[in-house]
């Protein structure tokens, strides 16, 4: 009258997943560059014009600078960064 327990299907085991932990950087994606930043950005590019770079390689190191620090490097990491 009573039927039987009908046994799980067995699962297969999987090696567990180690989760590593996210490094979080303090970033400032916020698009917008504060005073400071834009006052030291203009001192590095009078010093590149007074180096003697052409205004289309000034226009390009700007912008490749302006990209950088945006996502919070200083001016001194940014430089380096692009000069790799």
């Amino acid at each position: 009258m009573y039927s039987q327990p009908v046994p799980a299907p067995e699962k297969k085991e999987e090696p567990e997943k180690k989760e590593e932990p996210k490094k979080e950087k303090p970033k400032k994606s916020t698009g917008k560059m504060s005073d400071k930043q834009k006052a030291d950005l203009n001192k590095h590019m009078e010093k590149l014009k007074k180096g003697g770079m052409s205004g289309t390689e000034l226009k390009s190191h700007r912008m490749k600078m302006m990209g950088r620090m945006r996502k919070g490097m200083t001016v001194g990491k940014a430089h380096k960064d692009i000069s790799k």
